[in-house]
């Protein structure tokens, strides 16, 4: 692990921000790394792991955010991104604590001194589905406030960050990413709560990619289809009868790694012309057909 040191001195800023001036603190690192930092939220198994595992293999140090960091998801990801030559970052805590993102978002900047990309990938499934009519409230407060309320603001927090940061690094390229679903546009009536918030995500990372285009931030959203993770794992049975009769055009499960290579394609640049663009990684859901 390399060893620096943290210049204790807060600096004082005068900021200016859509049009508000505002005095800002900061404490910064000595060191800044020398690699790109990715953070990914959500990241000890599933969509999560497989995005940290492609960008780390796309020359990415990995922050990985999770509720517990002490998980064997969490083990078995450190070793695997250490493998590939990279430094690894566990955080553990939950996304829906909007007043810790500050101190987070500080830890990762001492840690690393940067970051460079932004996976908002943490999402929960309803712990019941039950009809839109029987949905209660601490249900679809739970899931607002994990899937939606906490990805925007830490995306707005690192925004902030990132947009300082265009100032200090060479040739930064920032990106944010927004892990979505189909559920934003296909409706599911036994969970509700799921498919509005992914829905409200989906147009949060387009009121982002249209901010933040001026301020040199590319912004996407990636929305993964059917795809074989723990979340879906209780309703196999299901999805096989549904995949088999055709649901899917190309007729198989989606697997994490198709949405690593996704945010991997994003990373590289290959879309640096294409803010806001929606990847709909669905195996052919998106075709709308008679």
């Amino acid at each position: 692990m390399k060893i620096f040191l943290l210049i204790v001195d807060k600096i004082r800023q005068i900021v200016t921000f859509r049009g508000k001036i505002f005095e800002k603190t900061r404490i910064l690192s000595s060191f800044m790394n020398q690699k790109p930092v990715a953070v990914i939220t959500g990241a000890s198994r599933g969509i999560g792991r497989a995005v940290a595992i492609a960008l780390a293999a796309e020359g990415y140090d990995i922050a990985a955010i999770a509720r517990s960091v002490d998980s064997e998801g969490m083990a078995f990801l450190g070793n695997e991104v250490e493998k590939l030559g990279a430094q690894f970052f566990p955080v553990g805590f939950d996304i829906s604590c909007t007043g810790c993102h500050k101190e987070v978002v500080a830890n990762i900047l001492e840690r690393y001194g940067r970051i460079d990309i932004l996976v908002n990938n943490a999402g929960v499934a309803p712990l019941q589905r039950n009809d839109i009519l029987d949905m209660t409230e601490e249900s679809y407060e739970r899931v607002l406030n994990i899937n939606l309320k906490g990805p925007v603001f830490f995306a707005q927090k690192i925004a902030r960050e990132m947009t300082w940061l265009k100032n200090q690094i060479d040739n930064f390229r920032p990106v944010i990413v927004f892990i979505t679903s189909v559920s934003a546009d296909l409706s599911s009536t036994n969970r509700a709560e799921y498919c509005i918030s992914k829905a409200g995500l989906s147009m949060a990372s387009k009121v982002f990619a249209d901010r933040l285009s001026g301020e040199g931030i590319l912004v996407y959203e990636v929305r993964p289809g059917i795809i074989q993770t723990d979340m879906t794992a209780r309703i196999k049975d299901k999805y096989d009868k549904l995949i088999g009769e055709g649901l899917v055009p190309q007729k198989r499960w989606g697997l994490p790694e198709d949405i690593g290579k996704a945010v991997a394609s994003i990373s590289r640049g290959d879309w640096s012309f294409s803010t806001g663009l929606v990847f709909e990684v669905s195996g052919g859901l998106n075709i709308h057909k008679l």
